[in-house]
C-alpha cells in the first residue's frame, strides 16, 4: 500500500482524529500515490497514524477515514459506514419527512461522500478523486441499503474543481427523478395542520435540490412570524416563507435573484388555502435593501440566509464586510422590537466572528440587539467533534430595539 510520511511535529492533529492533511504537512516524496488512492500516513519516525484517501490536485492531500491499523479502505468498509450512518437517521426519520441527509461526509466517516434522501430517490454529490472513483461501489451499496427509485448524481460542488474534478451530473441507476418532486415538509411543533407538500427540484435545484440543513430553523422562525410583516431574503423555494405563512403572518416579501426559484417558491405558497399578502422580487438583495431602506419601508421580521461569501481564506475580510453590510441594512429596516434571523453557511466563518460581525452591524445601525436563540444544523446533519469544519450553517434569532 502506499503511503506518505509526515514532517517533524505534524502529526498531533492527526492523533486526535482530525480527518485532514494538507499538503504543507507531508514530506515530498518521488513515488506520487495515485489521485484517490488509498495511503497510509506516517509519522516522522516511522509510526503508523491513520489510513485514508490521497487526493494528486488539492492542497487537502489526504482525508483519513481509518485509525484502525487492520481496517481496509474497500467496499465492505464504504457500506459498512454507509449502514451506520442511515441507522443514526432513524429517529429523525421517523419524527420527519422523506427529505433527509443520509450521509455527511466527513461527519459520518465517509470524507468526500454526500448522500441526500428525497422521497423514494437518492441524490449524491461525489466531492473528491476518491468518492468519484468508487462510484459504482457506492451506487450498488446504496441500492442494496436504501431500495431506492432512482439515484441521481448532483457533483457541481465548487469544491469539485479544487480536486481536478469537472462538474458532473445525471442518473446514475434506475429511474429520473420528476421535475418537481412533492416532500412533506418538517411540522413545527404546536402547528395545527400538517404543512402542504414542498416542491424541490433535484435536478435543477439547488444543491441538491434543497436546503436540509435549515429544515428545522424554518420552524424556529416561524414561531415568531404570527401577525408579522416578513421580509424573505434569497428566499429560493421559499421555504422560511412557507413555514411563516402557516404560522399566519401578515404579509410576505420573498427576494432571490433567481426568477426560477421564485417560481419555485410561488408553487409552493400556493399550496396554502389561506395565504397571506404575498409580493415576489427578482433582484438583487443587497440592491433590494437599500431600495426599501430609501423608501422608508419597515417589517416585523426579516430572514436572511445567503449564499456562501467565504470560498477561501483570503476571501474572508471581504466576506466579512458583506456579511456586516447585509445585516446593517436588515436592522435598518425592522420596527423596534422587531426579529432578525440571521445565517452563515461559510464554513471558513467561525461562529464567534459571526457574532462579531452582527454586533459591528448593530453599533453602525445604532440599535440594541439581543440574541434570542442560537440555531445550526438540522439533526440530520451531525458534528463529529474531532472535526469542527463539520459546523458551517450557524444562525441568530435576534430582537432589534
Amino acid at each position: 500500500m502506499a503511503s506518505v510520511t509526515l514532517k517533524a511535529g505534524r502529526e498531533r492533529p492527526l492523533q486526535q482524529h482530525h480527518p485532514w492533511v494538507f499538503s504543507g504537512a507531508i514530506k515530498p516524496t518521488r513515488d506520487t500515490p495515485q489521485g484517490g488512492a488509498v495511503v497510509d500516513v506516517l509519522a516522522d519516525d516511522g509510526m503508523w497514524l491513520a489510513r485514508g484517501f490521497y487526493s494528486s490536485a488539492s492542497q487537502l492531500r489526504v482525508r483519513a477515514a481509518t485509525w484502525q491499523d487492520d481496517e481496509p479502505l474497500d467496499a465492505t468498509w464504504l457500506r459498512r459506514r454507509l449502514a451506520q450512518a442511515l441507522a443514526l437517521r432513524t429517529p429523525f426519520l421517523v419524527h420527519s419527512t422523506s427529505a433527509c441527509r443520509l450521509a455527511f461526509s466527513e461527519s459520518d466517516g465517509l470524507p468526500g461522500l454526500i448522500v441526500d434522501r428525497y422521497g423514494s430517490f437518492l441524490v449524491v454529490q461525489l466531492l473528491t478523486q476518491a468518492m468519484a472513483s468508487r462510484t459504482h461501489e457506492i451506487t450498488s451499496a446504496l441500492v442494496e441499503l436504501e431500495e431506492p427509485d432512482g439515484i441521481y448524481e448532483r457533483s457541481d460542488a465548487d469544491v469539485r474543481a479544487k480536486e481536478g474534478l469537472p462538474a458532473q451530473e445525471g442518473l446514475l441507476w434506475g429511474d429520473a427523478p420528476p421535475a418537481q418532486l412533492r416532500l412533506r415538509p418538517l411540522q413545527p411543533p404546536g402547528m395545527a395542520n400538517e404543512p402542504p407538500p414542498l416542491l424541490v427540484d433535484i435536478a435543477g435545484g439547488q444543491k441538491t435540490g434543497h436546503y436540509l440543513d435549515q429544515a428545522a430553523n424554518r420552524a424556529r422562525v416561524a414561531a415568531y412570524c404570527a401577525g408579522a410583516r416578513v421580509l424573505d431574503c434569497f428566499c429560493y423555494s421559499g421555504g422560511f416563507s412557507l413555514y411563516a405563512a402557516l404560522n399566519r403572518a401578515a404579509a410576505l416579501t420573498l427576494v432571490d435573484s433567481s426568477p426560477t426559484a421564485l417560481a419555485l417558491a410561488r408553487a409552493n405558497l400556493a399550496m396554502i388555502d389561506t395565504p397571506p399578502l404575498v409580493e415576489y422580487v427578482a433582484g438583487n438583495v443587497f440592491h433590494e435593501l437599500r431600495r426599501y431602506r430609501a423608501e422608508h419601508r419597515r417589517f416585523d421580521l426579516i430572514v436572511l440566509d445567503p449564499p456562501k461569501f467565504v470560498h477561501s481564506q483570503n476571501q474572508s475580510e471581504r466576506a466579512a464586510r458583506a456579511y456586516k453590510d447585509i445585516n446593517l441594512l436588515a436592522m435598518q429596516l425592522l420596527v423596534p422590537g422587531g426579529i432578525l434571523a440571521t445565517f452563515s453557511c461559510s464554513g471558513l466563518l467561525s461562529n464567534d466572528l459571526f457574532q462579531k460581525i452582527v454586533f459591528g452591524a448593530a453599533l453602525d445601525a445604532h440599535r440594541e440587539v439581543q440574541i434570542m436563540e442560537r440555531l445550526g444544523h438540522a439533526p440530520d446533519h451531525p458534528v463529529l467533534l474531532s472535526f469542527p469544519e463539520g459546523e458551517y450553517l450557524k444562525g441568530l434569532i435576534c430582537r432589534v430595539a
